[in-house]
């Protein structure tokens, strides 16, 4: 059989009737049968040495016949060949415009398709048959894409066919949004009704449904094709995602139309809550049970798109205010714990909730921990708040006040021989027992904040007991972060008053003393009946006591620098006591000394009934001795004190003699502040000094000679030789007498 070239050419009539290829056969065998009578040749002449010159001639002969036969066959196969190269190009073209053809009659096809396709649309549209009409627009939008595939289709027609694709989806989708909006009805209540308990309870959702004939209810297939009709045209995901926020913000909207406590009847509402939800996700599976989107059903869909969320709010607005106040009610949430549970096995069953979502379950079981947490959050605030309320409101505290210590239930046997072992050593160790007096804080005045920071501690504390161990040690901790929260709080945020006001300044000193007194014992009081490791010897506040006595004595002794430093700008105006026979000078110096004892009777009157006794007399002590101090200081300074001067400085001194031991006045009653009186000299350490300046002042050479008693008597106890030296130089004239008296002071 000849082949597809042979046959192409003879078809031409350009080939002869020999077939080339038998002649390219025929000269195939010449070549080979040639080649072997060469090689043989060869080889008889150069391997078997004979030689046969007349054979070889003829065989050259031979072989210049062949060549020039095969010379007449190559000229003749060029010729050939370049009658194939014209067909080929002329195969090509019709080939190439057989494709042309091809192509304009499939674009053809594609353009009868999208006509076809939009005609079907708009008649199913008009009957309604939305899940056809989305079918066959897609049909269009495949043709129209099929022909913007061919890269030499550049038809001015496509602009126009994809406007119609995309006015015709808009319409559909119009169509489909309209028909959603009538079938699907969110129904809340009035708001002129009154919002009830639970009003939330009248948010409907409202699907249409139709009845069989034997009054069964039936999911409606309308609804159902609406959604499957968006699901086609892509939007159904936009479609659900913002229903999904209409059902979230509904439910949100549930959550928070409820106006009552929660902390009082919990269970009820979540309860009730829980039957709103159930309700809704019920009428979800059952109107919608085969409308899915890829693999995932719609159930499945929307739990992804509002789960996260929905438990958000139900946990922040719904279960965060159910977790009980106090730990007595802790055993009533099991059934919150229970409703949970359904209610998350419930949305499962109805494929809301894919896998393990156990966020409100995980969250109701650690309710310990979020009652701990939710205790330990409020108190920290409480005690915040009363940190940084007025200090200036106060109680009287009396070595009879006690705190109001709740009855403890009874601890352990194993505490019990503890305690018992204890009273054993302490009673061998010591046959005597303290005064009833011992370790009780003296009469003051603190801040009633500081008073009500003490009994939460206390309160939080008794949560703390038969708590589990976790809870317990957050309480316990908690109460531990008070005391540190009050020690670094209460400094900063008042500082200026305390610095400002000396009433404050000493409430602070008594408060901080008053939480120190009760650290020591606090910690003992509870220890036995907390879990361990708290039982254990954790559970203590002693090592916080030091730290509050340092900032209680830290606050005064700044305000009584304070005070320091105002008596003696006072006594600066004084002019350094000097030339006091002078008008201008006495009176400066009168002034500055009536001003100093002003003060002082100023700050005993602020610090009167608010500083413990001993205090107060301590602080003015040291006050006045400040004062007496800088006095005594700049009279020993004077080289020159004529008589008049030492009559004006002696009258000066007197005046704070007589009346500086009137500012020591720490109680109300006038009666009873008559010891502290009489007891200056143990509170003003120069108080001596001074008294033995005012008698040398008014004494001669003798008297002086006479107290100091060969360095034996009262003068030579406050003042050394060289000083009472300096007083005889400068209050007497050089003469023999005053010479035989400084020769005696030694």
């Amino acid at each position: 059989m000849a082949s597809f070239v042979t046959e192409v050419l003879a078809s031409s009539g350009k080939l002869e009737k020999e077939d080339l290829s038998g002649k390219i056969s025929k000269m195939s065998r010449k070549v080979e049968d040639t080649k072997e009578e060469v090689c043989d040749m060869i080889n008889k002449r150069y391997n078997d040495f004979l030689p046969s010159l007349q054979s070889s001639e003829e065989l050259m002969l031979q072989v210049d016949a062949v060549s020039k036969e095969m010379d007449t066959l190559k000229n003749c196969i060029e010729n050939e060949v370049q009658n194939v190269h014209v067909a080929v190009a002329e195969y090509t073209k019709l080939k190439q415009q057989l494709e042309k053809n091809t192509v304009i009659i499939t674009m053809l096809g594609h353009l009868k398709e999208f006509h076809s396709a939009m005609e079907e649309f708009n008649k199913a549209l008009l009957e309604k048959k939305y899940v056809d009409a989305a079918n066959r627009l897609e049909r269009a939008r495949n043709s129209v894409g099929s022909l913007k595939r061919w890269k030499t289709s550049e038809l001015p027609l496509l602009s126009a066919l994809s406007s119609e694709l995309t006015v015709q989806r808009e319409n559909l989708i119009y169509h489909l949004g309209d028909e959603w909006k009538r079938l699907v009805i969110w129904k809340l209540p009035s708001t002129k009704e009154p919002a009830g308990e639970m009003s939330f309870l009248k948010v409907e959702l409202k699907l249409s449904s139709a009845c069989s004939k034997d009054g069964e209810l039936k999911p409606p297939t309308l609804l159902s094709s609406v959604l499957q009709a968006l699901a086609i045209q892509g939007d159904l995901q936009h479609k659900i995602k913002l229903f999904s926020k209409k059902k979230q913000h509904r439910h949100k909207a549930a959550v928070l139309l409820c106006p009552f406590k929660m902390c009082i009847i919990p269970c009820m509402y979540f309860i009730s809550f829980k039957i709103f939800m159930m309700n809704v996700g019920k009428s979800l599976v059952y109107y919608f049970p085969d409308v899915s989107i890829g693999d995932k059903m719609l159930s499945a869909i929307l739990g992804e798109l509002i789960w996260e969320e929905m438990s958000h709010t139900i946990i922040h607005e719904c279960l965060v205010h159910s977790i009980p106040t106090n730990s007595s009610q802790l055993e009533k949430y099991n059934t919150v714990i229970k409703e949970t549970e359904e209610f998350e096995k419930s949305l499962k069953e109805m494929e809301y909730l894919q896998g393990d979502s156990t966020d409100l379950l995980k969250y109701a079981r650690d309710v310990n921990c979020h009652f701990a947490s939710k205790k330990c959050k409020d108190v920290i605030v409480a005690a915040r708040k009363l940190m940084t309320s007025k200090m200036h409101n106060t109680v009287k505290i009396t070595p009879d006040s006690k705190l109001r210590l709740p009855k403890l239930p009874a601890p352990s046997s194993e505490g019990k021989v503890k305690q018992e072992i204890l009273k054993e050593e302490v009673t061998m160790e010591n046959s005597k027992q303290l005064s009833a007096w011992s370790l009780r804080l003296p009469a003051c005045r603190i801040s009633e904040s500081v008073q009500q920071l003490m009994e939460l501690a206390l309160d939080t504390l008794c949560e703390a007991v038969g708590s589990s161990t976790q809870s317990a040690l957050q309480l316990f901790f908690t109460v531990r972060n008070i005391f540190q929260l009050f020690y670094d709080v209460v400094p900063t945020y008042h500082k200026e008053n305390l610095l400002k006001f000396p009433h404050l300044a000493a409430i602070q000193h008594n408060n901080c003393m008053y939480l120190a007194h009760h650290l020591l014992t606090l910690g003992h009081h509870f220890r036995n009946h907390l879990p361990q490791p708290l039982s254990e010897g954790v559970a203590t506040f002693v090592d916080m006591v030091p730290g509050f006595r340092k900032l209680g004595a830290q606050c005064f002794l700044a305000q009584l620098n304070v005070q320091r430093a105002e008596l003696l700008e006072r006594l600066s105006t004084a002019h350094n006591f000097c030339n006091l026979d002078d008008e201008d000078n006495y009176t400066a110096a009168s002034k500055a000394v009536r001003q100093v004892i002003h003060q002082l009777k100023q700050l005993g009157t602020v610090w009167q009934d608010v500083l413990p006794v001993s205090i107060y007399c301590k602080a003015m002590g040291n006050l006045l001795n400040t004062a007496i101090t800088e006095v005594t200081a700049k009279i020993m300074m004077l080289e020159d004190i004529s008589s008049e001067d030492g009559n004006h400085l002696q009258t000066l001194c007197q005046t704070i003699i007589d009346e500086g031991p009137l500012v020591f006045i720490p109680l109300a009653e006038e009666k009873k502040n008559k010891n502290y009186q009489e007891e200056v000299p143990l509170y003003v350490k120069k108080w001596g000094t001074f008294k033995e300046l005012v008698i040398v002042l008014q004494a001669n050479l003798q008297e002086i000679v006479d107290r100091w008693a060969d360095s034996k008597g009262p003068l030579a106890m406050e003042f050394s030789s060289s000083e009472v030296k300096s007083l005889i130089r400068a209050l007497f004239q050089n003469t023999e007498r005053r010479a035989a008296a400084l020769a005696k002071i030694k």
